[in-house]
């Protein structure tokens, strides 16, 4: 049996925050300035009551609806998101239960951020190819803005909350492969460079736990439930892996680079991504770009740009695609897909 994704659906929450708004907050900066910074001119901004869950749940249901699948057909839901409703239960549990997807089904949370996507596929490929389940479900769903300090530029300019939702099925007699190779990669040593300090028990409890000395001044107020990146570190250290990576997946699937149809990288802001895409020498008719009006989805933002591209028909069925993730963590994956 061999895995591919069959569907791909999306769902934003319906706030809006756009430059215009977070230039007369931050005063110093224009929309335009946002924009050519970010590639960005707006994202959405889940309700104080919207969660993740609500997010991937109507992801899953537009995937329902319009993939010609049915929540009774599912063997497995994976679910990955960094802001999980609770501590436990197990959020895959409860959505579940919300989806009526049937309680022979598998389901489990993995909190991984950037990089949530590629990793979901190679889970998902093997339960299917090692003969577990047929049907996964894969949701990916974030909401940031619940971390973020509202004069945080650095961050409240970029994330967007949004969800995604993938099935991934199993393909009877087929030996091409759909899905992978995969190529990881870990360095806990730059977890430091993007974390909320303070949420799980590592810091519960401890007042003498200070925040990064990076903080600006005009952010003091902050406190250690609130997101902080360091840009320079994450940009550096992108520049360094997501070429290896690629590198490495093309040598592991015996492909050669323009044999590649379409590069589609997480979706982190279109100044990180210009200077991947010229350093690598990709041009731009095969390069993915899209976060203009959802700014960086996180785990999402690779299935909504394998979505759109589809719509804008720049992948068609037997189209080679080469996946990057890479971000918190540190955590990096790479996949070559076949389209279908």
């Amino acid at each position: 049996m061999r895995a591919f994704i069959r569907a791909i659906e999306y769902h934003l929450p319906s706030t809006r925050l756009d430059n215009i708004e977070l230039a007369r907050e931050f005063g110093d900066w224009s929309a335009e300035k946002i924009f050519e910074k970010t590639g960005i001119r707006e994202r959405r901004i889940a309700q104080p009551k919207e969660c993740a869950s609500d997010l991937g749940y109507q992801a899953a249901m537009n995937l329902f609806e319009r993939a010609g699948v049915a929540p009774a057909d599912i063997d497995f839901l994976l679910f990955c998101t960094q802001s999980p409703d609770f501590f436990l239960p197990t959020t895959a549990c409860l959505l579940q239960e919300r989806l009526k997807i049937p309680s022979s089904a598998g389901a489990l949370d993995f909190n991984l951020g950037c990089s949530g996507f590629v990793y979901g596929l190679g889970l998902a490929k093997g339960l299917i190819e090692s003969g577990q389940v047929r049907n996964v479900l894969l949701i990916t769903a974030e909401t940031y803005s619940k971390f973020i300090h509202r004069h945080d530029r650095s961050v409240r300019t970029l994330f967007g909350d949004g969800a995604a939702a993938t099935l991934i099925e199993g393909k009877d007699g087929i030996q091409e492969e759909f899905l992978g190779p995969f190529i990881y990669g870990t360095d806990g040593n730059g977890g430091k460079n993007l974390i909320v300090p303070k949420g799980g028990f590592r810091n519960r409890d401890d007042a003498s736990v200070e925040l990064p000395t990076q903080v600006k001044k005009d952010e003091q107020d902050r406190n250690l439930d609130n997101l902080y990146m360091n840009g320079s570190e994450i940009f550096s250290f992108t520049l360094r892996a997501v070429p290896l990576a690629v590198t490495q997946l093309l040598k592991k699937a015996s492909v050669k680079f323009e044999d590649i149809d379409l590069f589609v990288f997480h979706q982190a802001n279109s100044f990180l991504l210009e200077h991947l895409r010229k350093k690598m020498g990709i041009t731009s008719e095969k390069f993915m770009v899209f976060l203009e009006n959802v700014g960086n989805t996180v785990s999402s933002t690779i299935p909504i740009a394998l979505f759109e591209a589809n719509l804008q028909k720049r992948i068609r069925p037997g189209s080679l695609v080469v996946l990057v993730g890479f971000g918190v963590g540190y955590s990096w994956g790479a996949s070559l897909i076949k389209w279908q």
